[in-house]
């Protein structure tokens, strides 16, 4: 493989024009056994821009993608970025009402289905103001609605020759996940999704760079960035991606030893599924180089037990949708099987990332002080969709972006994070942060998952609760995980109380759901804090 030449590759849409003349004959994409070569890929993202041009779309226009994951959504979004259009991914999972909320917000004409969501489209269009049309990705339940072959092949593969703004032009629409009030729609330019992945390919870092016999797994949910900015990350590095229609911890392993997985992203939930397969062990990991991990905190026992079963180098990505994904990592060199403070940490800012820590003035604090974690990056978003004040609250005048998580500093410059401010716990005056209690319960032999929330205390305010899932065939009492936890953390820290839970509540990205953990406990009050 020559080495890429970014400069070619402004946009996304160039993404798929530089490769196609660098490497046309190389696999770009596999997906249930179909292949598709760069060349194959410029040609029917061409066709994708000529047919949404031909449907009437125009630039700037979202358009929406409801289904699993598919190498045909790559086509879509390169194909839209080509016209000047915006990819509007969300999540299969969400319900009717959700889904209709998002195509309302973002206002699409045109919404492609896959076949594990086409049944719900009379339902959702019963929530609409408006009737977008609707193609499906797949003939299984199309019931006569335009498929979506037939109707990106029937467009021209000459290139539409739209000339994109790559700092200005809106290229996807992520919507948060919306675990407190509606999601947001954030709004990522071409900018924001390359120039950030350009710093760091050209930064040298071992685990970022990208060889000729690279494969990359893309598992993760492209409604989330995980999914379509891992998917992206491959294209641009013109690496061969698996796209693999959900996440199945099965068929990872299958994956793994199937096609060669030499890099992959997955959040530490769904780690935790594929280490504890029974053949897990089994498999053969050889051309596995590195794993990213990220979207939520992993306990170090977690880690520890991966790094063992997979024997290669791990990077912890620390971003959020609002960044495009990674601005913090971990790198492997700081993982160690015995541990090590830094095992605790998000890690280093990115090539081109600035952090600060501040307190709710906005004023820096200390080296080793909990503040609220900014972030001035290239790849932060320009705003939230038809939101000016939540913009306003978010990014300041000077482009400096508050993540809403609450960590510090050290004096080497690593970042470690405490948690969501918003899920910070105050007891008897103390500032409790659940990811710090989680790990000091999780390493429990019994303990297959964990939660830590606030619940009302007439003394203190809030005391802590845990919520545990115990692993199969295991058992332990409230009292054995509150003393194993004591052991490990102050006191003050440690749970009060245990409930015992068969699976705690994720949203599609694998984030656990505070909030239906906690509603039981403050219902009826007027406020979420005593």
């Amino acid at each position: 493989m020559t080495a890429v030449d970014f400069d070619q590759m402004p946009t996304l849409g160039d993404i798929a024009r530089y490769q196609a003349r660098e490497r046309g004959a190389e696999t770009a994409l596999t997906f249930e056994g179909r292949t598709t070569t760069f060349g194959q890929f410029d040609a029917l993202t061409n066709r994708v821009a000529n047919a949404l041009i031909a449907a009437g779309v125009t630039r700037g226009q979202r358009i929406a993608y409801v289904g699993k994951n598919s190498d045909h959504y790559f086509e879509l979004l390169i194909g839209a970025a080509k016209m000047g259009a915006v990819m509007t991914p969300i999540g299969w999972r969400l319900a009717p009402p959700e889904v209709a909320y998002i195509i309302e917000d973002s206002e699409a004409p045109l919404v492609f289905v896959g076949p594990e969501v086409i049944g719900q489209s009379e339902a959702v269009a019963s929530h609409l103001s408006f009737r977008p049309t609707v193609i499906a990705m797949e003939a299984d339940g199309a019931d006569g609605r335009p498929l979506y072959e037939a109707w990106r092949d029937a467009a021209s593969d000459a290139d539409p020759a739209v000339a994109i703004d790559p700092a200005t032009d809106v290229a996807v629409q992520l919507y948060t996940s919306g675990t407190t009030g509606k999601p947001k729609g954030a709004m990522l330019t071409h900018s924001n999704l390359l120039s950030g992945r350009r710093a760091a390919a050209e930064a040298k870092m071992p685990w970022n760079e990208w060889g000729p016999d690279d494969v990359s797994l893309v598992a993760m949910p492209v409604a989330h960035i995980g999914g379509t900015g891992w998917g992206i990350v491959g294209l641009y590095n013109g690496a061969k991606g698996v796209v693999a229609r959900e996440f199945d911890p099965f068929k990872v392993l299958d994956f793994i030893e199937g096609d060669g997985i030499s890099k992959m992203f997955m959040v530490p939930a769904a780690l935790q599924i594929v280490v504890r397969q029974p053949r897990a062990r089994e498999v053969d990991y050889s051309r596995m180089k590195y794993i990213l991990y990220g979207a939520s905190p992993i306990p170090l026992d977690l880690l520890r037990e991966c790094m063992e079963v997979f024997g290669c180098g791990f990077c912890q990505q620390y971003g959020m949708t609002e960044t495009c994904g990674t601005i913090v990592y971990l790198p492997p060199e700081d993982h160690t099987p015995e541990g090590s403070p830094r095992m605790r940490a998000a890690g280093l800012p990115m090539p081109g990332v600035k952090l600060k820590v501040i307190d709710e003035a906005g004023n820096s604090v200390p080296t080793g002080t909990v503040g609220e974690v900014a972030i001035h990056s290239v790849a932060n978003m320009p705003g939230y969709w038809k939101l000016p004040e939540a913009t306003a609250s978010t990014i300041d005048a000077d482009g400096w972006l508050r993540t809403g998580d609450a960590g510090y500093l050290d004096e080497d410059g690593y970042l470690f994070i405490h948690d969501r401010v918003k899920d910070m716990i105050i007891s008897g005056a103390e500032n409790i942060y659940p990811a710090e209690v989680e790990s000091a319960v999780y390493g429990h032999p019994a303990v297959a998952e964990v939660a830590v929330i606030g619940i009302p205390d007439d003394k203190w305010g809030e005391a802590v609760k845990a919520v545990v899932a115990l692993k199969p065939g295991m058992t332990a009492t409230p009292d054995e995980i509150i003393a194993f936890a004591r052991g490990r953390i102050a006191a003050f820290k440690a749970p009060k109380s245990i409930d015992f839970i068969d699976a705690l509540p994720r949203n599609a990205s694998g984030k656990i759901l505070r909030k239906d953990l906690r509603e039981p406990y403050w219902a009826g009050r007027a406020r979420r804090v005593n």
